[in-house]
């Protein structure tokens, strides 16, 4: 009896993780945060009363089970991170883009009129959203090409009093590095544009947020990115198939 009431308690902790729509619950314990994969870097996540979109591309049609957004949030320039079309089709009158300086630029008017620059460094509040604005960058020079420093961010959400980050496309930069209670963390892997497998575990290792979800890894072994965190760094590794066709 004993072994059954403890294998029924770990599967009702499993299947809290799950919700009827698809949508994965990020915490189970109490606090209502969910997260719907879209493909690479795109994915939303939903709160009772507010619903975030990062890096939407791909056109409006994938994003429209979500409803209207509050918050927008655009990593970087390139465009598996920002398509102006596909902002438009779902920008309305209560959408806030969020965005450094860079992305805002290119924006049409009609979008910059709904923008909110945040420069690294910065923190703001949208819909009772707390953002802070991070660095995102590369540290090699044979990559220093895609990504430098200050034009793009990098995101941590705190919603619900849990703490969320958002890599953007980065190297494993000191910044990343030096972060501290993170509850859930999403963490980019993929050459040439961002970073290697180890170099992504290792910094995972180094901030050690309690989940990570790697995510923007097209060509990379994410199944070696579990194995090199292993378990002594006390960080679940939730892989999971951002490129389902």
């Amino acid at each position: 009896m004993h072994n059954f009431l403890k294998f029924s308690m770990v599967a009702t902790m499993i299947l809290a993780a799950a919700s009827s729509d698809g949508a994965e619950k990020l915490f189970t314990d109490g606090s209502d945060v969910s997260l719907s994969i879209v493909n690479h870097a795109s994915f939303a996540l939903k709160t009772p009363s507010v619903t975030i979109l990062a890096d939407p591309v791909g056109g409006g049609d994938k994003f429209k089970s979500f409803g209207s957004p509050d918050i927008i949030l655009i990593t970087d320039i390139h465009g598996d991170h920002m398509e102006p079309g596909t902002l438009k089709a779902l920008a309305d009158e209560k959408t806030t883009i969020v965005a450094p300086q860079a992305v805002v630029d290119k924006l049409p008017e009609d979008l910059k009129k709904k923008a909110l620059v945040l420069a690294n460094g910065e923190v703001k509040s949208k819909s009772g959203i707390k953002i802070e604005a991070l660095p995102m960058y590369n540290l090699t020079p044979e990559r220093a090409q895609y990504h430098s420093k200050g034009r793009g961010n990098g995101y941590v959400l705190t919603i619900d009093k849990k703490r969320i980050y958002i890599s953007g496309d980065t190297e494993d930069i000191p910044e990343m590095r030096k972060l501290k209670d993170i509850d859930v963390a999403f963490v980019c892997m993929n050459l040439p544009y961002t970073m290697t497998v180890q170099q992504a575990a290792s910094a995972v290792k180094e901030f050690k947020p309690r989940v990570v979800y790697p995510y923007h890894y097209r060509g990379s072994d994410i199944d070696q990115f579990k194995k090199e965190i292993g378990t002594e760094a006390g960080v679940e590794v939730r892989n999971r198939d951002w490129y389902v066709k």
